[in-house]
């Protein structure tokens, strides 16, 4: 009942905000709309307004806004049995450009709204500036730092949270640090200087280099989600699991943990986890999953299919205007990762099996209501995103496919014909049919009871 309930009101929210920009830039244009309609397909509730008819339909996967004179033509307005001002038809490219647009624009500023609320509500997670661990032969090592030191300033910075570190690192360019640590009742200043590192970005697996010390926060890996079906569910692992460690290894952080599995595919891995104050020994085996080697070539990565993250010491929230600017911010970065991401699933270097369908995102919403609301909102921020981006790509019968109609009128002076806009229609339809079934096979992949289907 609980996915059932999250999915409902994730998607509701989602493609509510979305008409809803639709609706309110075409009135706000002297647009007329016809109808308001939550869902497709048969109508199971429905009243009217003083001009638009408000529906909710019996399949909840979507909506439109039907407005007056959508495919009107231009010649013989006088004889419309409405008024031609308020034909979307008629209206200047720009007007009808703004009206398509608003859609995916507004779940981008939901994405930014739930951002900035969370970060003034609940606040964002931090961790204090003490050392956990010290990777051997590091820079961090070599100068002595060790696992206890708090970390008070750097360069002469004062020095509030680890991810004030972090900053300081990325910031370094190599250059020697002075850093000032407190061990015990003394206060020391070392120099550490960064080296260039190379890691693997978790999401869109392609790497990237960064500064490093070799020095992580005191904290500890937390299981943040798990897929239904996954080794990570089959081994018994649950949302909340805090995980202590793994083949006998103490693990510090969530990178910690992401290494080991990914070094060891196909290997049961005995994972100790603390679950509600009580601690338990569990055996994971990661799947073995194909993947681009820096250097070319291919090698095999385990994964556990299950989300990852860190446990927050405390939290500490933003200020509106601090909110608001990150909460833009949040939403750019996501917009880039989303991008980036459907281009390495359309180019193979994503494997297709992590696009996911309606079952997915119920299975996540209710994985993300159990752990709370934040949880909740924050996956619906990120949702929110990727049906923005989604809507612009350039297929027919998407938002951005009207959007590309429009450029080439702009170009040619002239709309396309009725005909081969039509047959654009037909054609985006059935890429997005096929795409909804493509997406629906994976969501049952992923459950045991239909693996047969292989």
């Amino acid at each position: 009942m609980t996915t059932i309930l999250s999915f409902v009101l994730v998607i509701g929210i989602l493609i509510l905000i979305h008409e809803l920009g639709h609706f309110l830039v075409a009135r706000w244009t002297g647009v007329g709309v016809e109808r308001f309609s939550l869902g497709f397909g048969p109508v199971l509730l429905r009243w009217r307004g003083k001009e638009t008819e408000y529906c909710f339909s019996a399949i909840p996967m979507g909506g439109y806004v039907k407005m007056l004179g959508e495919e009107s033509p231009l010649e013989g307005a006088a004889s419309l049995p409405y008024d031609p001002k308020k034909a979307f038809a008629l209206k200047p490219l720009w007007v009808r450009f703004l009206i398509v647009f608003a859609g995916p624009a507004m779940n981008f500023v939901l994405a930014a709204f739930i951002v900035a609320v969370v970060l003034m509500t609940m606040g964002r997670p931090v961790w204090p500036p003490a050392v956990g661990r010290v990777v051997e032969s590091s820079p961090a090592a070599s100068a002595g730092l060790r696992s206890g030191d708090v970390i008070t300033a750097i360069n002469g910075t004062r020095i509030a949270y680890w991810e004030d570190v972090d900053r300081a690192v990325a910031a370094s360019n190599g250059h020697p640090l002075a850093v000032a640590v407190k061990r015990g009742d003394t206060v020391q200043t070392i120099a550490v200087t960064p080296q260039q590192t190379t890691v693997q970005d978790p999401i869109l697996r392609e790497s990237k280099t960064m500064w490093d010390i070799g020095a992580g926060p005191q904290s500890v890996p937390q299981i943040s989600s798990v897929s239904p079906g996954s080794p990570a569910a089959a081994g018994g692992l649950q949302p909340g699991d805090v995980v202590i460690s793994v083949a006998g290894r103490r693990v510090h952080t969530a990178e910690d943990l992401v290494h080991t599995i990914r070094s060891r595919p196909r290997q049961p891995l005995p994972v100790e986890i603390e679950r509600d104050g009580r601690r338990l020994t569990l055996t994971v085996t990661p799947n073995a999953e194909e993947e681009k080697a820096p250097g070319g070539g291919t090698t095999q990565v385990g994964r556990i299919q299950a989300g990852i993250g860190s446990k927050a010491v405390s939290f500490v929230a933003y200020d509106p205007a601090r909110a608001l600017w990150h909460g833009v911010t949040w939403t750019k970065e996501m917009t880039t990762v989303t991008l980036k991401g459907f281009w390495k699933l359309v180019v193979g270097t994503i494997d297709r099996s992590n696009i996911g369908g309606p079952i997915q995102i119920a299975s996540m919403a209710g994985q993300q209501a159990r752990e709370g609301l934040g949880p909740l909102a924050m996956f619906t921020a990120i949702i929110s995103v990727n049906l923005a981006v989604l809507n612009l790509l350039p297929v027919p019968m998407l938002d951005g496919g009207h959007l590309f109609f429009f450029v080439i009128e702009a170009v040619l002076g002239r709309p396309l014909s009725l005909r081969k806009r039509e047959a654009a229609q037909q054609l985006g339809f059935v890429l997005l049919m096929l795409l909804m079934v493509y997406a629906l096979y994976n969501d049952l992949m992923r459950i045991d009871a239909f693996k047969f289907l292989r």
